[in-house]
């Protein structure tokens, strides 16, 4: 009798236990390097909310400490008819209201607390931006301001409300009353006004990304006050090109990015409207690509530096979820989202079930545009979901993993979750500045995101499980970097809680420990729906575990008038030597620092004849350069 228990319950443990795959995972630090770019390090609206109040002292810090690189801050919707020379804004989500929207004060904010970090603006290619602030719905009487189905109704500018909702009012307000013609010119001289000789005195190094509007392919929709019809495609090139060549031809150097689309549906599609050149049909993103590529056959100017899209995945499965990374490039892969790539091929294709939108886009780049096209990818919106925590930091984990992988130029979501901020920081603050390859044997549940240092002499191994119910054992196997054998650091993300854990640098929720490598390989037993790093050193190199790296070392102003700030962005004391050259190899300058982890160095440039110089960083954790102007 005590046997037959003894079978069943043996049974029972068999259908109820789930046993993992091991995962065996090799990495090639010399295999597919490519730079990984800081700027995927971003987020939407992070230094002002959606009515133009700045940053706290305090949320500048934290953002610091998260290892935030890139900031848009054009608002989305509201970046539409901003008006820079009033600095107020209509937002078609409240009623089309006109408010104060400073982008001179938040850039001037931005670059003061946090100064290398990169922010996003746009330029208006409606045509229409506020002219006042006198003829707005007065929502406070209405119902003290609070939010409801109908904040989307057309009433400032005198509209009667439609107490049912919705977003269609008994009677629109007129927008002649609240907004002014705009035209191309007046958008890019936003341009000269911060950066030109009569400007306000902001520094362009800081300012280069520029959405080309937002989501223009539904303006229809989001700004029917100013634009009840849709316009056709091609009348949008036409107040493309306008703007981009005005742009252009005032600052050399910005990076234009465009058409921002909306959506799935959008990146196929603009509106109802059937795209032909010469009897071939386009899906909208191919037409618009052609259509730029074209224009800059004709003219010689350069008019797109970044294709940059939305993206607002439906799914909200956990499972789904966890796969929403190899949208981008996994030929493979079954969306069960698709929609817009139905239309691709122009009638309704059922078959067409795979996205790979980043790689189709660089398909057509290489099409239209030829090799060597210098043209990248940001994707500057998209939300998650999920309400899995653990799920969301996993999601985010991956994104960056793939677009580390693959050159994207910048990525920041729009919807932020609590796990993100640890994540975030997690990979700006440990992972370093080339990515190599990684193959998994498991790959759509296991991936391994390898980062090398320029000189090859550290390397970050950073292992994702997306398995929602069983842990996995993961053997990594390291070639062409040789690591002597002993103990290396992780740093994990695991189990997180619903509420907020990330406050700094040296306060979170990463999980400290250990590994052991033996003959150039490791093993380590992955939690369920985790993101682990292991930190590893060549045997050239000194030190096991090194809170800095190259991409951290933060110069600043650059240009440099009469001082230059070095901020090594480590917390650990370490003697550094510093050195400044000249282009051409002529020693400057050589310091001796002690990082204290507070106080950044001052180099005293007035001395210094006006130019670019080079900045050699060394210390027995890594070394680089990093290149600086002064300019007085």
């Amino acid at each position: 009798m005590i046997r037959f228990k003894y079978i069943i319950f043996l049974l029972l443990f068999s259908f109820t236990t789930s046993f993992a795959q091991d995962v065996v995972v090799t990495v090639n630090a010399t295999d597919g390097k490519k730079v990984v770019l800081p700027y995927i390090y971003g987020r939407n609206n992070s230094f002002a909310n959606s009515f133009g109040t700045a940053s706290s002292a305090s949320d500048n810090t934290f953002f610091k400490e998260a290892g935030l690189r890139f900031a848009r801050e054009n608002g989305g919707n509201n970046a539409t008819k901003y008006n820079w020379r009033k600095k107020i804004s209509s937002h078609p989500d409240w009623y089309n209201n006109v408010y104060d929207h400073d982008w001179d004060v938040l850039s001037q904010n931005i670059v003061t607390n946090v100064p290398d970090m990169q922010v996003m603006w746009a330029f208006q290619l409606i045509g229409k931006v506020a002219s006042n602030k006198n003829n707005n719905f007065n929502d406070w009487s209405y119902n003290q301001s609070q939010w409801w189905s109908g904040c989307t109704q057309n009433l400032a500018g005198g509209g009667t409300v439609n107490t049912s909702g919705g977003s269609t009012a008994t009677v629109n307000g007129n927008p002649t009353l609240y907004t002014m013609d705009w035209p191309a010119d007046s958008t890019a001289e936003v341009l000269n006004h911060w950066f030109g000789s009569n400007g306000i005195g902001l520094n362009p190094t800081n300012f280069q990304y520029w959405d080309m509007d937002n989501e223009p392919e539904i303006w229809s929709g989001t700004h029917d006050d100013v634009m009840p019809t849709q316009i056709t495609a091609s009348a949008f090139m036409d107040k493309y090109f306008a703007v981009a060549k005005k742009a252009r031809a005032l600052y050399p150097d910005i990076k234009i990015c465009g058409p921002v689309t909306a959506n799935e549906w959008q990146w196929y599609k603009w509106g109802s409207e059937t795209l032909y050149i010469n009897g071939k049909y386009y899906s909208w993103l191919e037409y618009f690509l052609k259509r730029v590529a074209d224009e800059e056959k004709a003219t010689g100017i350069k008019l797109l530096d970044v294709v940059d899209i939305h993206w607002y995945p439906g799914e909200s499965a956990d499972a789904d979820v966890l796969q929403l990374h190899r949208i981008f490039y996994d030929k493979t892969y079954v969306y069960p989202g698709a929609n817009g790539v139905k239309t691709i091929n122009g009638g309704w294709d059922t078959s067409q079930t795979k996205e790979y939108i980043f790689q189709r886009i660089n398909d057509w780049l290489t099409q239209y545009f030829g090799a060597n096209h210098g043209i990248t990818i940001g994707l500057s919106e998209t939300g998650i979901n999920s309400t899995n925590t653990n799920v969301n930091s996993v999601l985010y984990a991956s994104m960056l993993g793939t677009f580390a992988n693959n050159g994207v130029e910048f990525f920041t979501p729009w919807t932020w979750k609590v796990g993100m901020w640890e994540t975030l920081h997690l990979f700006s603050r440990y992972a370093k500045n080339n990515s190599v390859t990684s193959t998994s044997t498991l790959e759509n549940t296991v991936s391994a995101y390898t980062t090398v240092t320029s000189n090859a002499d550290s390397m970050t191994v950073i292992l994702v499980n997306r398995d929602l119910s069983s842990t996995h054992k993961v053997t990594v196997n390291l070639s062409n970097f040789s690591v002597t054998d002993g103990t290396y650091n992780t740093i994990q993300l695991a189990s997180l809680p619903t509420t907020e854990t990330f406050v700094s640098h040296n306060s979170n929720a990463l999980k400290k420990s250990t590994v052991t490598v033996s003959g150039n390989s490791f093993s380590i037993v992955l939690p369920t729906i985790s993101t682990t790093a292991i930190i590893l050193k060549s045997s050239t190199a000194g030190i096991n575990d090194v809170e800095a790296s190259l991409a951290d070392i933060k110069l600043y102003p650059n240009p440099a008038k009469n001082i230059l700030n070095v901020d090594l962005g480590s917390k650990t004391p370490v003697l550094t030597d510093i050195s400044v050259y000249s282009l051409v190899g002529k020693l400057i300058e050589a310091f001796h620092y002690n990082i204290d982890g507070n106080t950044a160095l001052k180099i005293n440039t007035e001395k210094f004849e006006n130019g670019l110089y080079l900045l050699r960083v060394k210390n027995n954790g890594f070394s680089g350069t990093k290149r600086f102007c002064v300019s007085k």
